[in-house]
């Protein structure tokens, strides 16, 4: 069976959302981001921004296919499972990945209780994703192609032919292209370059 590859995210951060609740305010953010620096990162910022606030809770996943799929969701100090794993629910609902989503909450000192609290920390979520804009991207695999000059035009042509993408160059007497192939094309793209006289294809995910 053919693995998905393509997949859902966001490339810029979205505008603040506000969600109240018997008096309560829930602000909702969604950015994008790889690495858990980054995520620590957007907290700080948003620890500073809202330093009267009461909780930041959150979830973020990073990675592009499912079997990849690392996550995490955060209470900060609100009952079990009533903040981080309704906006990690929302994460799966809107099937996006690369992203954080944290709701800053200011407590307006009446009690939501445990449903309130998921009510609440869920739709500030889902408001933060509704305010975004998602895009689907593909999964992909960069080549290293080596030859000599002589054979450029070889090479050019099946690059044209299969419309792959370089995304970067070296020309001279001896020449490296870089390309990028989609992951369902991947393994065929390779054997086509693997099998030309005087060509060298690497994988340089390996």
């Amino acid at each position: 069976m053919e693995t998905t590859d393509i997949y859902k995210t966001i490339t810029k951060s979205s505008p603040e959302v506000l969600f109240k609740d018997r008096n309560s305010k829930f602000f909702g953010y969604a950015f994008p981001v790889t690495s858990e620096d980054e995520v620590k990162q957007h907290l700080e910022d948003l620890r500073k921004q809202h330093h009267q606030a009461r909780h930041w809770c959150y979830a973020y996943q990073f990675g592009m296919q499912e079997k990849d799929h690392v996550f995490r969701a955060n209470d900060d100090g609100e009952p079990n499972n009533s903040a981080g794993m309704p906006i990690y629910g929302q994460i799966q609902s809107f099937e996006v990945t690369n992203i954080l989503i944290v709701v800053v909450r200011y407590f307006g000192g009446t009690k939501l209780g445990v449903g309130g609290l998921i009510n609440a920390y869920r739709t500030g979520a889902q408001m933060a994703l509704e305010a975004s804009k998602i895009v689907t991207k593909t999964v992909n695999i960069e080549y290293s192609i080596t030859f000599d000059y002589k054979n450029m035009n070889k090479v050019m042509r099946i690059i044209k032919e299969k419309n792959l993408k370089i995304i970067n160059q070296t020309l001279e007497l001896s020449c490296e292209l870089i390309i990028s192939v989609r992951l369902n094309d991947a393994s065929s793209i390779f054997e086509i370059f693997d099998t030309l006289y005087e060509i060298q294809i690497k994988d340089l995910n390996d």
